[in-house]
């Protein structure tokens, strides 16, 4: 008895095919080790500490009720002043970020400290990232030097 044997170009298909969904199960392990990662390493909102804004400099710049300057880490906003200044883009930025934080409480999750000596940390309005929305409506951008310090500038990139 004679077994149906693959003409090469059905051998070539198969390859391919057996290929396609190699890769595809590689980009899928990959993807959830990184995923693993993020849920490890990341704090949850619950284990952050909280604190009321008292009023926003800019785009990018708040102070707390205690005198806590905050830079809100991996964002780049208009700037106000200076040689780069882009004062009516500068001024959106910092009155949309006021109306969404200003005199009210929020989560924050510190990072570092920068240069100024400013906190530079993300904020949390209940489960909505500060900085993201920012991005997402167009008052400010990823600061790229910086945006591996936050995982969902990853999605913007």
């Amino acid at each position: 008895m004679q077994k149906n044997k693959l003409s090469s170009e059905q051998r070539f298909i198969r390859n391919i095919i057996i290929g396609f969904f190699t890769s595809l199960f590689i980009v899928f392990v990959f993807a959830m080790i990184s995923l693993l990662q993020t849920l490890i390493t990341y704090p949850s909102i619950e284990e952050l500490s909280s604190t009321l804004i008292h009023s926003c400099y800019d785009g990018d710049t708040c102070t707390t009720i205690q005198g806590e300057k905050i830079r809100l880490a991996c964002i780049d906003s208009p700037e106000l002043r200076g040689k780069k200044a882009n004062p009516i883009q500068a001024k959106a930025a910092k009155n949309y970020l006021n109306s969404l934080v200003a005199r009210s409480e929020v989560t924050i999750r510190r990072i570092t400290q920068d240069r100024y000596g400013r906190t530079v940390g993300e904020l949390f309005k209940g489960s909505i990232n500060i900085q993201e929305q920012l991005v997402k409506k167009g008052y400010a951008r990823i600061y790229e030097r910086y945006a591996s310090q936050c995982e969902w500038s990853k999605n913007y990139m």
